[in-house]
């Protein structure tokens, strides 16, 4: 070791714990730990240029345990990112650009959102997966444009989360050999020791996932020990590699090896203490030695030199293969193909009826031709989801036989978190627009990441069929109930139910058209028509005037219907105006989340003031007493069955419905109709 490197790791130590000690909340052991396998790996392997983030070659770095912010924050400091000392100082301060946990959105060369422990290597394993697949698409012999590796650190928290490992199952299967991991086994979680509860050899469970293991027994004080052992993980190409690097956490803290040190400010007496132990001054706070910045200066300007050069084989590339560089440029741009658009079907009453999981079959075979930079599957449903068009390659690799990287279909097996989180990983490393699907249902599986998409601001299509008791037999353990409501109260998110082929199509389309929001489309199993008055424009605002049934001026009622149920509201409308003589109203409402962004008059145009409504949903009611002035739904757990028989038991058929719109109707006679879905 170096004196350079000492000063550095040390610098490194000292400006995280004082970071803590100014927000007085933090994680100041991690980062004293992790520093020197952090300061090796940033100074010697990862390529990057401080100065342009976004350069599309770059290695990529993720902190899966986001909790040791403080550690990377230093790090983007000392390189040039734009993260200042004043903003090193204003450390999980209010609108700061250092947050408690890393964002995405917040801080230059943060690569993706990290915090809930196993999401940021899961992530990582979504990088891989997309490097690979744009290596293989764009690659051609002298012409190593897209040449990447993935690296990530992450604790025992993280390894101990069951999304992580869903996630690194595939990426050995998958023989990510560009993803490397180091693995900081410090001993000690919240709790204490991890030998309470966390006594498995992680080597040994990785090695049978079909990893490449390595180990670093002083990951404290041996750097060439961790340069070897990255300089091995990196030259690995058919493994993925974790690194088990054992380390102290708080190193040279009073609390050091302790759980004391884990998520508390070391004290002003400590952290003297440590100061002085490291050779600063412990009166000063947030000092920096010149050496130290001049050091990260040469590994910032060695990253320019590595983007300047690629630039210069991307020009060759570009009079070589202009196709494929212009293909390449605008998926980097983040703009779809012109056109594409056109591919998506439209639909009238005479054509035949479909469930919208076939629909959606159609629209995604169609997309798929157009948009060469969609890509996902499925969490072991492919024939369930119908998300795999005809002459779809699957993403394997090729000696399997299974498929080539080149392949865009993917094999998430039994995965539904793990799917999520990698999709969040491809999301965020460009070049690819990621799906991922299962049942509606079992998106719950997904929460922890699916959350992450929207907080993230990822596009990530979750396409999930089998959306409601309507999928029968499977009974209450598969029948989403709850689910939607969730969903609907997660910010950021679009959320569809399309009632038949025209919203499908739309559904897609605003799902590709928001760069910066997840959707879920939301599909049914069974057949639905095929509607009168539906559109795609229509479809777009979220809500819009399907039909009205009946002769007067001004609609008796309004009914509301999302997905299966709207074909039902129809049938209900049509029972009130032929035997009851009442002009009812039917409203699509396919996505609520557009429809509360139009303007008041249009939501008001749609949603008639003065007009009883009720909204017709085979899901929870939670949520629609904002919209319409009687809910009808299902605010229990569902039952085995035909999937008809459901529907009479939990009454939701036309004549079930006729008949509460007709109390409905009646009370309001009496009492002014409030004005709903009004915002100030």
């Amino acid at each position: 070791m170096t004196n350079i490197d000492q000063l550095s790791i040390d610098t490194i130590r000292v400006l995280a714990a004082d970071m803590v000690q100014a927000a007085n909340s933090g994680h100041p052991g991690a980062p004293m730990g992790c520093a020197p396998m952090a300061h090796v790996l940033f100074t010697q392997f990862i390529n990057a240029n401080p100065k342009n983030s976004d350069w599309f070659n770059r290695d990529r770095f993720v902190l899966s345990n986001g909790h040791a912010c403080a550690l990377q924050y230093v790090l983007l400091h000392l390189l040039g990112y734009k993260v200042t000392m004043d903003d090193l100082k204003n450390f999980r301060q209010l609108n700061s650009v250092t947050p408690g946990h890393p964002e995405k959105t917040h801080t230059d060369g943060v690569e993706v959102t990290t915090g809930p422990l196993g999401q940021g290597i899961s992530n990582a394993v979504g990088m891989a997966i997309a490097e690979r697949h744009l290596a293989a698409t764009f690659n051609r012999p002298e012409f190593p444009v897209v040449d990447s590796t993935v690296y990530a650190i992450a604790g025992d928290g993280c390894l101990q989360e069951g999304v992580a490992s869903e996630a690194c199952s595939l990426a050995g299967h998958l023989e990510l050999g560009n993803l490397v991991v180091l693995y900081d086994s410090n001993g000690i979680q919240i709790d204490g020791s991890t030998k309470l509860g966390f006594t498995e050899d992680v080597l040994k469970r990785y090695e049978a996932y079909g990893w490449h293991t390595l180990e670093v027994a002083d990951g404290d004080n041996d750097l060439p020990a961790l340069t070897r052992a990255i300089a091995e993980a990196k030259a690995e190409k058919t493994r993925p590699s974790i690194i088990k690097v054992t380390t102290t956490i708080g190193y040279g803290a009073a609390k050091a090896g302790t759980a004391g040190v884990h998520g508390a400010p070391l004290g002003a007496e400590s952290l003297a203490a440590v100061k002085s132990e490291f050779g600063f001054d412990a009166k000063q706070s947030f000092t920096v030695p010149e050496d130290v910045y001049k050091y990260y200066a040469q590994r910032a300007a060695a990253g320019a030199e590595k983007e300047r050069e690629w630039r210069e084989l991307l020009a060759r590339y570009a009079e070589a293969h202009p196709d494929l560089h212009a293909d390449l440029q605008r998926r980097l741009a983040g703009q779809l193909p012109e056109g594409w658009e056109k591919a998506l079907p439209r639909y009238t009453p005479a054509d035949k009826p479909l469930a919208t999981r076939k629909l959606s079959e159609t629209a995604l075979s169609a997309l798929a031709a157009h948009i060469p930079e969609l890509m996902g599957g499925s969490a072991d449903l492919t024939g369930s989801n119908l998300t795999r068009w005809k002459d779809a390659v699957d993403f394997q690799p090729e000696p399997t036989g299974l498929g080539n990287y080149a392949g865009r279909y993917l094999r998430f097996g039994v995965r539904e978190h793990g799917m999520a989180a990698i999709s969040n990983g491809m999301a965020v490393f460009g070049g690819v627009i990621p799906f991922a699907s299962t049942f509606l249902n079992f998106i719950s599986y997904a929460a922890g990441a699916s959350r992450l998409s929207a907080l993230s601001q990822l596009r990530v299509l979750y396409i999930m069929t089998h959306d409601s008791i309507g999928l029968g037999e499977d009974g209450p353990t598969h029948q989403p109930i709850e689910t939607m409501a969730m969903l609907r109260a997660t910010p950021n998110y679009l959320n569809f139910r399309p009632a038949d082929g025209n919203e499908v199509s739309a559904a897609y389309m605003a799902a590709l058209q928001h760069t910066d929001r997840p959707s879920v489309l939301s599909l049914t199993r069974q057949n639905l028509p095929q509607l009168d008055g539906s559109s795609i424009e229509g479809a777009l605002k979220g809500a819009y005037d399907l039909k009205t049934y009946g002769a007067g001026a001004k609609p008796d009622l309004i009914i509301a219907g999302t997905g299966s149920e709207t074909s039902i509201a129809v049938d209900a409308a049509q029972l009130l105006a032929s035997q009851h003589k009442l002009t009812v109203k039917v409203v699509s409402m396919p996505c609520l989340e557009l429809f509360s962004a139009q303007p008041d008059a249009y939501r008001h145009a749609v949603l008639t003031p003065g007009v009883p409504s009720i909204s017709v949903e085979a899901l929870s009611t939670f949520g629609w007493h904002k919209y319409v002035h009687c809910p009808i739904g299902i605010d229990t757990f569902g039952a085995s069955g035909p999937y008809l028989q459901l529907y009479e038991m939990f009454g939701l058929t036309p004549e079930a419905i006729a008949k509460k719109a007709l109390k409905v109707i009646e009370y309001y006679k009496n009492i002014p109709v409030p004005t709903l879905a009004l915002q100030f």
